[in-house]
């Protein structure tokens, strides 16, 4: 193997076949060894967090795939905390998609002038580039394109996508008694231009309630595969 890429929570490293291995680290973002998933840096180390968002990944990717929409999953190991991929691109520099289905967050914070907070969104889609420094910028489908990040029939795909996931995720926080405010995901494309979901997807990529009350990632993780 090949160490290709050390990220904040995972390392990414190139495999013989083709294919890359993820690396899932106990290091978590943070601020003053408090655990925050919205900040930008690493803040500590809880021991387990890899593994757990490892755990949630392989559940949500395996019943993604078995829904017929594409990811990068091929595969993982919970013994060493690996997951193995497809290759794929990230669109431009890295673009964040989200799906809202509550109007909280920065969501709140741009139009509350036009929602009340906790009001109902229908599965609403935004896109975000991926850049620290400017805060993670709102770009729309048009910029997009016109910036050639992609093409106008790969962002109807990815919103397409983004949409029936978050419903796969969301009924099931649904049936243990959690409801889903907003999630995060990250697309690639393979080499036909195919666009595919990528990353992980684990509580610190998404916002979620319990009879009203905002359930921290940790929290969240326990009470996901609580017996």
């Amino acid at each position: 193997m090949k160490l290709v890429y050390t990220g904040k929570t995972k390392n990414v490293y190139a495999l013989e076949n083709g294919n890359y291995l993820l690396k899932f680290k106990d290091d978590c973002t943070g601020k003053d060894g408090v655990f925050d998933p919205g900040e930008n840096s690493v803040g500590l180390t809880i021991e387990g967090v890899g593994d757990v968002n490892l755990r949630m990944s392989i559940y949500f990717f395996d019943k993604i795939n078995a829904a017929g929409i594409a990811t990068h999953y091929v595969s993982a190991n919970l013994n060493d905390t690996t997951m193995e991929v497809l290759p794929a691109k990230p669109f431009g520099k890295g673009l964040e998609v989200i799906c809202r289905k509550k109007a909280v967050g920065s969501f709140l914070r741009r139009y509350r002038d036009y929602v009340e907070e906790g009001a109902d969104l229908p599965y609403y889609v935004e896109t975000t580039f991926k850049n620290d420094a400017l805060g993670d910028p709102l770009v729309t489908k048009d910029g997009l394109v016109d910036l050639g990040v992609m093409t106008a029939e790969q962002y109807d795909t990815v919103k397409e996508m983004t949409q029936q996931i978050t419903k796969i995720v969301s009924d099931d926080l649904q049936e243990k008694g959690l409801e889903l405010y907003d999630i995060k995901f990250e697309y690639g494309y393979d080499k036909n231009g195919n666009v595919i979901l990528i990353d992980e997807i684990a509580s610190g990529n998404m916002r979620v309630y319990q009879d009203g009350k905002y359930i921290d990632p940790m929290t969240l993780s326990k009470l996901f595969f609580a017996k």
